[in-house]
């Protein structure tokens, strides 16, 4: 597997990710539950943080070959 194949499937990830965290949040808008909400907002978060990176991952192995790309300092050795 190539990089390039690799960031195709870091960029379905971050698809799903994103669809789940949008489920999660309009059910947290539709629940009375304060504990409940907590809980999803805790859920929520996380999955906007590995939507986030998956994301970044995937732009970092889509150019991570070209010459002069500048990669995000947080992915670099």
């Amino acid at each position: 597997m190539t990089l390039l194949e690799l960031s195709a499937d870091y960029r379905a990830s971050a698809a799903a990710l994103q669809t789940r965290a949008l489920e999660l949040e309009q059910q947290r808008r539709s629940t009375d539950s304060r504990e409940l909400r907590l809980r999803l907002d805790g859920r929520i978060r996380l999955l906007r943080t590995m939507w986030r990176e998956a994301r970044e991952l995937a732009v970092l192995c889509e150019h991570y070959y070209e010459r002069g790309y500048r990669r995000n300092v947080r992915y670099t050795l």
